[in-house]
């Protein structure tokens, strides 16, 4: 290895020596030694300005992500609230509809309990008029078995008299005539503000006539009646019954008899007249005229014009008057049953009476004979019957 040195400025070669290779490493030294901290500052001032930089840099991104995230979680809570805002609101409609359900059913469940109280009511008092007219009719049919016997009292030497002639038509003849009259004493007592008339006695098939009146006071309509007592229907009297009442000027005629016709049990209408029995003249009476009087009111008020006994007869049997009267009617079937029963056992002593009339009568003709043949004159009067009746 060469010990030698060339200066690089001037070219001069020198050797070596250890003095100076020890110079010069040691300026060698000292320069590596400079340059080396000079690196090292430049070194630590790039680190600290990239630090700062990088610092800075992340301060920004760092600020820059908590901005956006504050943004986001504004965003957010201003969702929530919106969201909350909304649920809120969904619940207060919520607890305004529940509360509107539960209104409402209180009142259906009012509604309810009303319209129930009120059919109570309904059928109570229909139940009660059902049976205020069961209790009616019969004690008018009592009435009407106590002026019989009223009247056969009063009457007893007549009604010896018409037995002895003709019994069974003058007892037919007595049931009528006391039928007649507790008829017009019932038609007056129940509607105290018609008028109830007697028809002519050269009127035959006819009784009484009763004229309707509304609350008012006006006259709606006329209704006729035939009262008849026998064991047996004739149809003739429908017949003179419509004349009578075509000549009288009525609107309904009615037929009150004992025995019905073969094709009818019970009230109903038949070629224009309506028959019914005595237990149930009453009910039958309280429909006609609410007939009557709704269609004097319909004409009146040029309402559904048209013929009126064409509009009583259509409403008359209309479905919806049978099913008013159906359960009526069945009651009036089992009163008249009983009342029948009654009629039966009051006709049996009758004719029981009959028969022992018509003893008395022969025991006192026995008697008067024997007197006559003993006295040989006939001057003793002991006739029990006026002078010229026939004693059979």
């Amino acid at each position: 290895m060469s010990n030698e040195i060339k200066c690089p400025s001037c070219g001069t070669v020198f050797e070596a020596t250890d003095s100076i290779r020890d110079e010069v490493q040691k300026e060698l030294r000292a320069k590596m030694l400079d340059w080396q901290n000079q690196k090292q500052k430049e070194f630590e001032a790039e680190k600290a300005k990239l630090q700062k930089e990088t610092e800075e840099a992340l301060r920004k991104n760092i600020a820059s992500d908590f901005e956006v995230r504050m943004q986001q979680l504004q965003q957010t809570n201003k969702d929530n609230e919106e969201k909350l805002k909304e649920a809120r609101q969904q619940q207060v409609e919520f607890l305004k509809k529940e509360q509107e359900l539960k209104n409402k059913e209180a009142e259906l469940e009012l509604s309810v309990q009303k319209k129930l109280q009120e059919e109570r009511e309904k059928l109570s008092m229909e139940i009660r008029k059902l049976e205020e007219q069961r209790i009616t009719a019969k004690e008018t049919e009592f009435q009407l078995q106590l002026r019989e016997l009223q009247k056969q009292l009063d009457d007893q030497k007549k009604l010896a008299e018409e037995m002895r002639r003709k019994s069974e038509q003058g007892s037919m003849q007595l049931q009528g005539e006391v039928q007649e009259l507790a008829l017009e004493e019932m038609l007056r007592s129940a509607f105290p503000f018609d008028m109830v008339s007697e028809v002519g006695k050269g009127i035959r098939g006819a009784d009484c006539i009763q004229t309707v009146r509304n609350n008012l006071g006006q006259e709606c309509g006329k209704i006729i009646y035939e009262s008849k007592r026998t064991t047996s229907f004739s149809n003739d009297w429908i017949e003179k019954l419509k004349a009578d009442m075509r000549n009288q000027g009525a609107d309904v005629a009615v037929i009150v008899t004992q025995a019905m016709p073969k094709d009818m049990n019970s009230f109903g209408e038949k070629e224009g007249v309506w028959i019914c029995s005595f237990s149930e003249v009453k009910a039958v009476v309280h429909m006609l005229r609410d007939g009557v009087i709704k269609i004097s009111t319909a004409l009146k008020t040029q309402d559904n014009k048209g013929d009126k006994m064409n509009l009583l007869y259509n409403y008359l049997t209309s479905s919806e008057f049978a099913e008013q009267w159906k359960a009526i009617r069945e009651g009036f079937m089992n009163m008249k049953i009983s009342i029948q029963r009654e009629r039966d056992a009051m006709e049996k002593l009758w004719k029981a009476r009959e028969k022992q009339l018509e003893k008395i009568l022969l025991s006192a003709a026995h008697v008067r004979g024997s007197i006559e043949g003993i006295s040989g004159m006939d001057s003793v009067d002991l006739n029990l019957l006026e002078e010229g009746e026939d004693e059979g």
